[in-house]
């Protein structure tokens, strides 16, 4: 059952992810390149240079779920980023269309309902 929802917060790494790497590898790249403790309960988003693999890599209370998508034909499309940070965060409506291979381009959120924050005592 694919166990993520829009209560996570997903962190896509910037740079381009060798898939033989598996759970101790990725959570080693998110100790040591985003400074990210990977039991915090986020979800790391990898995808490889060609852009046609992706890893999400999500502790879930008592071990790590990993997630893997291969494409037959077509790459992934990312939102534009500076390749220089170390990572980028996504919404869950981001990731899906990523995973999905909906185009991310051109797309504008239409105005939605949001609590006004209680005023501070």
């Amino acid at each position: 059952m694919f166990a993520l929802s829009t209560e996570n917060i997903f962190h896509l790494y910037s740079q381009p992810t060798d898939m033989r790497k598996s759970f101790d590898a990725l959570s080693g790249l998110i100790r040591n390149h985003l400074d990210c403790n990977p039991l915090n309960g986020d979800v790391f988003i990898f995808i490889n240079k060609c852009r046609d693999k992706i890893k999400l890599l999500h502790w879930q209370g008592s071990g790590f779920l990993l997630y893997y998508k291969r494409l037959e034909k077509g790459t992934f499309e990312l939102p534009r980023y500076d390749a220089s940070v170390g990572s980028i965060t996504l919404s869950y409506a981001q990731i899906v269309m990523v995973v999905d291979g909906l185009s991310i381009k051109n797309l504008q959120q239409r105005k939605r309902y949001s609590r006004p924050e209680p005023p501070v005592k």
